[in-house]
């Protein structure tokens, strides 16, 4: 990871701070263009995983879409330059306000995720005078294989259209005359390493597809999501995910003839290219003898160990010591659940190093809080170091 490269020379910025790899990041987003152009995919960058301007502006470059999860977000993607008719708007609680700025805006579609919201929608671009381009997100029922926290697609979760419900009040959505349906949406879950799961997606929306088709559903595109994972256990092993397989076993078992494909990557793109780096404050010895490493980052730079019990490979980036000991990794946070890894062996650390928690480019900053009136951490990039 860039961090091992600059060593001591971090010790100048004030921490914590995220440290973002730009060469990283653009090698990743030519991996990803270059394998989706082999089957004229089309790629959408999930903005919630971080809305850093400097990795939008990269990102804009390699001419990526935006999927957003919000009216915020929608509106962030507008104002950093992206093309609206490359942006989708996904989310199961949109506002008013939020839906009727997302129609205004004219985006690609909105993705509508109960049927409620679709008589909403349909009243609100009444109101506007319009005819919003929309897409059906429909609940698949499939096993991510992932995090229970990040799953999405399966019966129980709050995301998108039961299919039941939907082939069950066809006629009556089709009737909506302020909407035009040309799209359907599949999302199943994040951080997936199990690719097989994604030949069981592939063979639902076929289903899906085939099922709508004959309800006489037009729909120009199939968004069958992105959720793709990334390396957290060693990173450097494999730095950019690998999205030929991912998109090979798509190729292989989706069937939607000649519909747009489109995916949503967020991680994927990001994760890797991001580091916080945290300086020690202190060391201390509980009285069960576990040794503490407490650094001034906390669940409020970082949540994901404290919120989903994440895993972040973390390295002591400045010592020079040449034994190692076994360490619990805390921040400053006033919660006991504020807890970055434990039983984690570093080179013998000590007040003043720094350590480097690794592959938080993703859902890092994007998730930060500033509780216990912490102050936002903040960045440096690669291309600005000497």
């Amino acid at each position: 990871m860039l961090s091992r490269t600059l060593g001591r020379k971090l010790l100048a910025h004030e921490t914590p701070f995220y440290l973002y790899d730009t060469a990283l990041l653009r090698q990743t987003l030519e991996s990803v263009v270059y394998e989706s152009q082999r089957y004229n995919y089309k790629l959408h960058y999930a903005i919630k995983a971080n809305y850093d301007d400097r990795i939008l502006s990269i990102i804009r470059e390699y001419g990526l879409g935006i999927d957003c999860a919000s009216g915020n977000e929608l509106r962030k993607a507008i104002e950093a330059g992206f093309d609206p008719k490359g942006i989708v708007y996904a989310g199961v609680g949109k506002r008013d306000k939020e839906l009727k700025y997302a129609i205004e805006q004219n985006i690609l579609a909105i993705n509508c995720e109960s049927t409620e919201e679709l008589e909403v929608l349909n009243n609100l671009s009444a109101e506007a005078g319009r005819v919003t381009d929309i897409a059906l997100r429909v609940n698949p029922d499939i096993d991510p294989k992932t995090n229970h926290c990040i799953d999405t697609g399966q019966a129980d979760s709050k995301f998108g259209i039961s299919y039941e419900e939907l082939l069950e009040k066809a006629e009556c959505i089709k009737r909506y005359e302020n909407l035009n349906i040309i799209g359907l949406h599949i999302h199943i879950g994040s951080q997936i390493r199990e690719l097989h799961v994604f030949e069981n997606m592939c063979n639902k929306v076929n289903v899906i597809i085939s099922n709508l088709t004959a309800l006489g559903f037009n729909l120009r595109f199939v968004d069958v999501g992105g959720g793709l994972g990334i390396n957290y256990d060693m990173p450097e092993n494999e730095p950019i995910p690998n999205f030929a397989s991912l998109f090979s076993i798509v190729h292989n078992y989706l069937n939607v003839g000649d519909k747009e494909v489109h995916f949503e990557f967020g991680r994927a793109i990001v994760g890797e290219c991001g580091e916080l780096i945290t300086k020690v404050l202190f060391n201390k010895t509980t009285a069960t003898g576990r040794k503490l490493v407490i650094v001034d980052a906390s669940m409020t730079e970082l949540i994901r160990p404290a919120l989903y019990g994440s895993y972040h490979n973390i390295e002591n980036i400045t010592s020079e010591a040449e034994t190692t000991a076994k360490y619990t990794v805390v921040g400053t946070a006033c919660e006991s659940t504020d807890v970055f890894d434990e039983n984690v062996g570093l080179r013998t650390t000590r007040r003043g190093d720094l350590l480097t928690i690794k592959s938080a480019g993703a859902y890092g900053m994007s998730m930060a809080s500033r509780y216990n009136l912490h102050d936002l951490p903040g960045a440096v990039y690669s291309e600005d170091l000497k």
